[in-house]
């Protein structure tokens, strides 16, 4: 097998790149690199640089590098701005990926692993989601990754490709320091970034039914999500019937933001105690995923824990931000 991994510069691609190439899998990127970063790819791997919406790019890249498989990560992903800019979304995330896999059908690529999201669930008030929970996305960007995953399905049951969707819950931490998340998008960079400043963590919300009154959410350790990717991939490569694969990819347990706090707290030494402010519309009191099926069709599990996410992630944060170190 030879798998392309698009957006493989970025911070998940990155460390799916790693991990596949780690177990000897033969691996090509294409990313943009408008968010990704070259420097985070493991040395000797082809990075071409184009866009999902470039077809003849995407036809050389299958052709020249014999690619039997595809993982696909290339993607927009920040919700706020999903809702600010959907004609965006829809454009990169849809009609990229329809490009996408119109150009995998064309080469006769037999494989796809497509990057979901725990945001198709949008609103789920269970406790515990599984994968039929109703997906009743609440914003552009889950509509997205929905409307991605029926083109997935669809196309490889049209063309003999077989498919995994696999739905992230909220990725942290890194592998090693250097493949750290450096946006400011996520929770524990926004509790890092806080603090480094001299400002107190920020919680949206204490009055939800929940334990401690703030929302609770599974979180999944970067280089546990992908190791998934891998185990996936070498389920998709090693079957020669079509069909699809749709799991949960989290650690099945709830962490509360207060909670999640007082970690960073001590791992950062900060102990500047957080601020509550009014709720974010849109936020479910709890988003914890169901992992049952991808142990039982997979035997796989997260490893890592919590404690282990916000210690690599510090680390991260502090090579990617010296001068944090000092204040």
């Amino acid at each position: 097998m030879t798998w392309l991994i698009t957006g493989g510069a970025g911070y998940i691609g990155a460390h799916v790149a790693h991990a596949m190439t780690g177990a000897g899998e033969r691996v090509v990127v294409l990313d943009d690199v408008s968010t990704g970063k070259a420097a985070r790819l493991p040395e000797g791997v082809p990075l071409v640089r184009g866009t999902l919406l470039d077809r003849e790019l995407l036809d050389r890249v299958l052709s020249e590098h014999a690619v039997t498989g595809v993982v696909h990560l290339a993607a927009r992903k920040q919700v706020g701005e999903s809702v600010e800019q959907p004609l965006r979304y829809y454009r990169e995330n849809v009609h990229g990926l329809t490009v996408l896999l119109e150009a995998v059908a064309g080469a006769g690529v037999k494989r796809f692993l497509f990057s979901s999201s725990a945001a198709v669930y949008g609103m789920a008030h269970v406790d515990l989601i599984t994968e039929d929970t109703p997906a009743v996305p609440i914003n552009p960007y889950g509509e997205t990754k929905l409307a991605g995953e029926w083109l997935v399905r669809a196309a490889g049951r049209a063309h003999g490709i077989a498919t995994a969707c696999l739905r992230y819950f909220n990725v942290a931490g890194a592998a090693r320091p250097e493949l750290a998340d450096t946006g400011v998008f996520n929770v524990i960079p926004m509790f890092f970034d806080r603090i480094t400043r001299g400002d107190a963590p920020r919680i949206f919300g204490d009055d939800y039914p929940t334990p401690d009154g703030t929302c609770v959410r599974d979180y999944i350790h970067v280089a546990d999500l992908a190791d998934a990717h891998l185990t996936v991939a070498r389920r998709l490569a090693g079957g020669d019937a079509a069909g699809d694969l749709t799991v949960n990819v989290g650690r099945g347990e709830g962490v509360s933001v207060l909670t999640l706090a007082r970690v960073v707290a001590e791992v950062t030494g900060h102990g500047t105690p957080a601020v509550v402010e009014p709720r974010r519309p849109g936020d479910a009191a709890r988003a914890v995923a169901s992992v049952e099926r991808i142990g039982k069709e997979l035997g796989w599990s997260a490893s890592r824990g919590v404690r282990e996410m916000v210690e690599s992630a510090w680390e991260g944060w502090l090579l990617h931000r010296p001068d944090a170190a000092r204040r």
